[in-house]
């Protein structure tokens, strides 16, 4: 029996060397590192860890022992936190969803702003607990009552369920305000990624709810907000950039929507909509609207491929809006409550915030905007991770907090 367990244990260190060298070697030769992102080398080893996860996720999944986005979420959770004393932190539920509650422990003489946060992850990965010290800094920096959502996730629970679970909690919240002394007039939704998506959307879902409180802004940092335009100018800059790349985020999209990755490359060329549909959304999508000074590092224009019928058939369902916000109507669009977007330089998403800041500019909608010259996708989280922290992170919250305090 030991023999056997000596003989396992020794397959699995000679693998995980096999599969560490193969991923370090093919980091070198299709990672972008910008020179303008400060500690690089971190940034690297940052990147080879992911992707070694990733690797040996593909691998468990492949011989059926678990999901890839399984054994990421699994990796993740061992990843300890540290306790704020600052900070009373509660793990409820509201209803069947598990979320945290973060509060300032020093009392305060009047009502708290109440802060929905929805963690980033691609819909597949990602808990409260990962982005615990983010949340702890928020309450505490901005004085507001934080609840993270622990919405359920693909491949386990495709679209739409993690936008409903978000939205059943955020509708919980909004009833129970006073339970938490939150002021029902300063009621904020935040999201990073995939969790600025799920803001997104519900502020659309929440605009003609005359019983509940109206929600006071929205927080979108690096959101994704459209599946249909692949080649926008910073997919085609962005795409092979570091940890969260073009390439894991067709997984996500795949495990999320049910959708085969044998369509990636009709997808990636435009070829999964009809022309009627490019036309309908160019005027909001049109790389005319994205401001020149982001299309010099390498941007070319890429003409309408054929139309694949069963590719849309199978992906048409990226045109819904609780996938696609950035395409609601103007009658929607123009109703939605004051935005504070922030986008990274070196973000393949980057244009999805630029479209949807002007999007609500040309309405009318309050927009705040920071971009990080330095960003990359994913950046926010490595806060509390260790010694993989990036300045640009600190920069986003400061920024955030600064936001809040102005509500």
């Amino acid at each position: 029996m030991w023999v056997l367990l000596l003989v396992l244990l020794g397959a699995v260190c000679v693998s995980s060397v096999g599969v560490g060298l193969w991923v370090v070697c093919r980091h070198f030769f299709t990672v972008d590192i910008p020179a303008a992102i400060s500690h690089p080398v971190k940034l690297r080893v940052l990147d080879c860890a992911f992707q070694f996860l990733v690797t040996w996720g593909t691998i468990l999944e492949k011989v059926g022992i678990c999901s890839m986005p399984q054994f990421l979420s699994l990796m993740y959770n061992l990843l300890p936190i540290k306790r704020d004393p600052d900070v009373v932190v509660k793990d409820l539920r509201f209803g069947t969803i598990p979320v945290r509650v973060y509060q300032p422990k020093a009392p305060s003489c009047t009502l708290r702003r109440g802060i929905l946060f929805f963690h980033g992850g691609g819909m597949i990965i990602g808990s409260p607990k990962n982005y615990h010290e983010v949340c702890c800094r928020l309450s505490k920096e901005s004085d507001s009552v934080v609840v993270a959502v622990g919405y359920r996730k693909a491949p386990q629970h495709r679209f739409p369920t993690p936008v409903k679970d978000c939205l059943v909690a955020t509708i919980h919240f909004l009833k129970s305000l006073d339970l938490y002394g939150v002021d029902p007039t300063r009621v904020v939704l935040c999201g990073d990624s995939a969790g600025g998506l799920i803001a997104a959307v519900i502020c659309q879902k929440l605009i003609d709810r005359s019983d509940l409180p109206k929600i006071r802004a929205h927080i979108l940092i690096y959101a994704i907000l459209q599946d249909l335009d692949l080649q926008l100018p910073s997919y085609q800059q962005n795409g092979n950039g570091p940890v969260m790349n073009l390439n894991f985020a067709f997984s996500c999209l795949c495990y999320y929507l049910d959708i085969k990755p044998y369509w990636k490359s009709a997808i990636l060329k435009g070829a999964h909509m009809p022309v009627e549909v490019w036309k309908k959304y160019r005027k909001w999508l049109g790389s005319e609207n994205i401001p020149d000074r982001f299309k010099k590092r390498g941007y070319q224009q890429v003409p309408l491929v054929p139309f694949n019928e069963d590719a849309h058939l199978e992906t048409d369902i990226t045109l819904d809006l609780m996938n696609a916000p950035l395409i609601a109507e103007d009658e929607v669009v123009s109703r939605l409550p004051e935005a504070f977007i922030v986008s990274c330089e070196y973000d393949f998403l980057r244009d999805d915030s630029l479209l949807y800041k002007k999007r609500l500019e040309d309405l009318g909608v309050p927009v705040t905007w920071r971009h990080m010259e330095d960003g990359f996708h994913g950046v926010l989280s490595t806060i509390g991770l260790w010694g993989f922290y990036f300045p640009c992170s600190t920069r986003i919250l400061n920024a955030v907090v600064h936001f809040l305090k102005g509500l």
